[in-house]
Parts: structure tokens; C-alpha cells; sequence
């Protein structure tokens, strides 16, 4: 969800459709609406009970008589017969990601057992009028992935992909220094005024926790509680440190197997085994030939450390007590796995929809507050994957995507007393569980739970809904560490072996 590491060859962009652009020009000053439409973007089933419509408001606030965006909502009613009174408010995360497709799952959402459930969709993702999509960029990646591609031309590849999306935007009339947090929760805000909530809860994941932050801080008046699932606190510089997180979270996950008996008897010495074997295909390349589905062409990857790791960067919780069997079948070259992932480089790139809107957040939030010269030496420090950027975006593509940064405070740490449940998985390398910990000094009615053994966003884990329960349960009793017997039961993975 929050970096796209562009590991070349072994990271696949799935393509989203295309929205449609499109803006009413204001002339006569605005008050934001609600409107609702028949016209969704998912089916629902019949037995759930909603109110689907477009949330209208300003794409700069400072210009009251300039262009208007349509966001979509749901408003999903509760099952219960007695509702509580205060709705949850979710929206995922990404940045770039559009919350709408969980539209279609409301029937596995415990939330609805208790409280009518709004689905929120960030301006500039996928079903917002307008879309911020860049199909350039996924061409790109596509290209950049390909075997035939010279990797000398990689930077100016994307350069001139950030370059055409961004024009083609610009000529549209998009503001692109208005997609950012901070707007985000101005718009959340606005929607929780024209309904009228006069209290609500936020539940948010990975990316959307930052909007959860500044709402907090700029908007707490109605805000009941709030869960924070695999937060990213404000104040972090997410670039810098990246590629750390990374080698410390697959550090940790064969930690634990070689401290199992039965995992370090079947893979014994793998930690340093795996990372040794790295730092040698990063100096010797794995050659691997697949075969082209298109043509049947045998075509050649060479793969290095960087791309390796996603063995364990690619994988979900479900793929964990899987991890360290996969790692010892390419330790042994067996390229079964290797080939399988390889061969999905070949299918069509994706329209690159909501990577305009991640541009934006990024360029103006994230690369302005980095150093530069910790993302070049972070670069090459570790020898495992020496030459993989921590950067999402670097710098010669912020400058082209031309936005303004953010104010300062948009990169300090919040304090506020309202109720946080902060939920963390114990292998994510993405918004390891130290930020979540950082958070809890200045956050004086917080609660962390850690689910052992899971990655990132422990709420979504739908083959076990335990974290789901927990958040529910904080949702009903806010003044309360929740403690589900779930969680009791959840422990170090029992990894496969055989």
C-alpha cells in the first residue's frame, strides 16, 4: 500500500479502469452538498441496506467560485434493529487507492453488526470525478519490467511518463496542488457537516491514518474514536528509511524460524544463508529464462538482491508460514515460484489509475521533507540490495510533478486525548510496529495490539477477522484495551517445512 519499491522485474502493477474526468464550474459561490444517485459503483446485494451518492465540494477552497469534484459514498445501514447512534467513517489507503471496491464485502464488515458503516472516497482515486489516473506511468512500468528494456534508459523512461501525465492533467483545468491530506480531510469533514453526524468514529489503514491524524488535530470536535491500522505518523520520513524496514522485518520473520525447532531443523541457518545469498546476486545475477506467453519467446531476466527480496515483499499474511520454504526452494534454485511471478510481467500494463493523486500526496508531503543524502546513502548501504532507492518518487519526478510543499505541520506529530486503537502487524515492513509504538507518547488514551506473525493491514486479513473483531469491540467500548480471544490465540506462525 505505501511504496511501490519498482523492484525491477518481480513488482507487478495491476491496471484499474479508467474514471471519468469531470468538473462543474461554480460561479455563484458554494456550500458543499450531498446527492444521491441510483447509479453505484459496485453492485450490492439485495439484503443489505444503503444510500449511494456523490459528495460535491470545492477542488480548492481558496477559489469559492472555481471548479467542483464529485467523491462517491457509501452509507451503509446497520443490521442491528437498535443501530448505536454514531456511524464509522472508513477509507483505505495507498496513497492513490480508492475505497469502493470493499462495497461489495459489507456482509463480512462486524462493524455493521452495531453501526451504520460510510464509505469514504478520497478525491483524485478511482470512482472521484475526476480520476487522477496516469496511464503513462503504468506504460512505464510495464516497459521498465520487460527483459529487453535497457536499464540505462530507466530514469528518463518514468521522467518523461511523469512529464505526459502530468500535461494532459494540467490541460484538463486539475489543480494538482489540491490533492493532498490535508484537503482530503477538509472534504470528510464537509461530508460529516452536510449529514449532519453530530458524532462519528474513523476507522483508517496504512496511508489514510495520516488523514485520521489531521482530522484529529484540525476537526476533533466530533470524533468519538478513531482506529489506526499499520499507522504512519506524520512525522516520519517514510523514504529514508525503507529499505531498512525491510531487511529488519525478513531479519525478524527467519529469527523466528530458526528459533522454531522444526523450522530451523528443516531450513537450519536460513537467515544468513538467504542474506549472504543477496549480497552475491547482487553481484552475480540469477539468470532466469521465461518463456513469453505472448509469443512463446524464451526471454531473460537477471535478477538481483533488490528483486529477490520479494520472495518476502510480495507475499500477504496468508503467504507467511510459506515464507521460509519459498526462500529455501531458491536457495536450492528451484525457480518454480521465480517463473510464475515473472510471467505476469507479460500481461498488458493497467491505466495507472490514482497515480496521479499519489504524485501529488507524495511530491508534496513526503519528498520535501526527506534528505537527499540519506536516500543516497540508504541506496547503497546495505549490501543485500545494494542499488535499490528507498525513494518512492525521486527527486527529478517531484520537480517535474511541480506541486507545492505542504506546510510544516503536515510533517509533525500530533497530540490529542480522543480514544486511538493503534493495530500493527508484527512482520510489516511497511509501517513497521516501532512508528505505531512512537505514537503512543503523544497520544494519551491509546491502545497498540501487535498481531504476531501478520503483515500489513491486519484488519483486511479476511481469512482471519480477528483484528476486525478488535477494532469492532474498541468501536463499542472506546474507554478499554480490547481483548478478543482471538488474539489470544494468535501466535508465531507454524511455517511450513515440507
Amino acid at each position: 500500500m505505501l511504496h511501490d519499491f519498482q523492484i525491477k522485474y518481480l513488482i507487478f502493477i495491476m491496471g484499474l479502469l479508467i474514471s471519468t474526468n469531470s468538473f462543474s464550474q461554480n460561479k455563484t459561490g458554494f456550500k458543499p452538498s450531498f446527492k444521491k444517485s441510483k447509479k453505484t459503483t459496485h453492485k450490492i446485494p439485495e439484503d443489505q441496506a444503503y444510500t449511494f451518492g456523490y459528495l460535491e465540494v470545492l477542488e480548492n477552497r481558496d477559489k469559492p467560485d472555481g471548479y467542483t469534484i464529485k467523491l462517491p459514498i457509501y452509507i451503509f445501514k446497520s443490521r442491528s434493529k437498535n443501530p448505536k447512534p454514531d456511524p464509522i467513517l472508513y477509507t483505505v489507503g495507498g496513497p492513490g487507492y480508492t475505497s469502493m471496491l470493499a462495497s461489495k464485502y459489507m456482509a463480512y464488515y462486524k462493524y455493521l453488526d452495531d453501526r451504520d458503516f460510510i464509505l469514504f472516497e478520497q478525491r483524485g482515486t478511482q470512482y472521484a470525478q475526476p480520476s487522477l489516473d496516469c496511464p503513462e506511468w503504468a506504460n512505464a512500468v510495464y516497459e521498465s519490467n520487460l527483459p529487453s528494456f535497457d536499464a540505462a534508459k530507466t530514469d528518463s523512461l518514468f521522467q518523461q511518463a511523469a512529464k505526459a501525465c502530468n500535461e494532459r492533467l494540467r490541460k484538463k483545468g486539475i489543480d494538482l496542488n489540491c490533492y493532498t491530506t490535508n484537503q482530503i480531510a477538509e472534504d470528510i469533514q464537509d461530508l460529516i457537516n452536510t449529514l449532519g453526524i453530530p458524532e462519528y468514529n474513523l476507522l483508517t489503514l496504512s496511508y489514510s491514518t495520516k488523514i485520521g491524524q489531521v482530522l484529529m488535530r484540525d476537526y476533533p470536535d466530533k470524533i468519538r474514536s478513531v482506529v489506526m491500522d499499520s499507522p504512519l505518523p506524520l512525522e516520519v520520513s517514510y523514504d529514508e528509511e525503507s529499505v531498512g524496514n525491510l531487511l529488519e522485518t525478513v531479519s525478524m520473520l527467519l529469527s523466528d524460524c530458526e528459533n522454531d525447532d522444526k523450522c530451523n531443523a528443516a531450513f537450519p541457518n536460513i537467515k544468513s544463508r538467504f542474506f549472504e545469498y543477496l549480497k552475491e546476486k547482487t553481484i552475480n545475477p540469477l539468470q532466469v529464462e521465461v518463456e513469453n506467453p505472448n509469443n512463446r519467446a524464451l526471454e531473460t531476466f537477471y535478477l538481483k538482491g533488490e528483486d529477490l527480496i520479494s520472495v518476502f515483499s510480495s507475499a500477504y499474511t496468508s503467504d507467511v508460514p510459506n515464507i521460509p520454504f519459498e526462500i529455501n526452494k531458491l536457495l536450492n534454485n528451484d525457480l518454480t515460484s521465480v517463473k510464475e511471478q515473472l510471467s505476469n510481467l507479460f500481461q498488458e500494463p493497467g491505466a495507472g489509475t490514482g497515480i496521479g493523486m499519489r504524485l501529488s500526496v507524495w511530491c508534496a508531503e513526503e519528498y520535501p521533507f526527506n534528505s537527499q543524502e540519506v536516500i543516497e546513502t540508504q541506496t547503497y548501504k546495505y549490501p543485500e540490495t545494494k542499488g535499490l532507492s528507498p525513494a518512492t518518487y525521486d527527486k527529478n519526478i517531484c520537480e517535474i510533478w511541480g506541486v507545492k510543499k505542504v506546510a510544516e505541520i503536515e510533517n509533525q506529530a500530533i497530540s490529542s486525548d480522543i480514544p486511538v486503537l493503534l493495530i500493527s502487524g508484527a512482520y510489516d515492513e511497511l509501517t513497521p510496529v516501532k512508528w505505531a509504538e512512537s505514537m503512543t507518547h503523544n497520544l494519551t488514551n491509546a491502545y497498540h495490539l501487535i498481531f504476531k506473525g501478520w503483515k500489513h493491514g491486519p484488519t483486511t486479513n479476511w481469512s482471519n477477522p480477528c483484528a476486525m473483531q478488535a477494532a469492532n469491540d474498541f468501536f463499542n467500548n472506546p474507554t478499554k484495551k480490547p481483548n478478543p480471544d482471538c488474539f489470544e490465540q494468535i501466535k508465531i506462525p507454524e511455517f511450513k517445512t515440507e
